[in-house]
């Protein structure tokens, strides 16, 4: 369990940008809607800086229920500082539930793949890319491939899946 947890780790430390605003949230939407459109996933996708969209898109096969998991995953991502799969994997591996670790009420978080931290170098993190619609791994994947591709390091990046 370790392992993947130091891979999504590196993952985060690798996927930093040097600068983030609307016009590389409407890049980085685009190409996610690009892939999906082609693919016929069924997801929703939501960019934000802070707590103000950048970008936001759903599928004809996303539900209502996409919409939620949005917003659960990138409140634990933006209270937590990792991203949403790296922290229920985390759980998973303490063999603890959100709410024996951190006293919160998991209605209003999740620890489910698809929400990556939006991270400045020498800044932090300024917002999230949040998949969801696809199995956790597969949202916390195209997330990556995203910011791979957006920072041209797709080659570099280890992935999980």
């Amino acid at each position: 369990m370790s392992d993947i947890l130091d891979v999504l780790l590196e993952q985060e430390r690798e996927l930093q940008l040097n600068r983030f605003d609307s016009e590389l949230a409407w890049r980085l939407g685009s190409w996610i809607v690009s892939k999906a459109r082609k693919e016929g996933l069924p997801i929703a996708v939501d960019i934000a800086m802070g707590e103000r969209c950048l970008f936001h898109w759903s599928a004809n096969g996303a539900t209502l229920d996409n919409e939620a998991w949005i917003a659960r995953k990138k409140r634990s991502v933006m209270r937590f500082g990792h991203a949403s799969y790296y922290l229920g994997r985390n759980l998973a591996h303490l063999n603890q539930t959100a709410a024996e670790k951190y006293f919160i009420d998991e209605a209003d978080y999740a620890f489910h793949g698809g929400c990556f931290p939006i991270a400045v170098r020498g800044t932090g993190i300024v917002g999230t890319l949040t998949i969801s619609g696809l199995k956790q791994e597969d949202d916390h994947d195209l997330a990556v491939q995203a910011l791979s591709w957006m920072l041209r390091k797709q080659d570099t990046v280890r992935r999980l899946v």
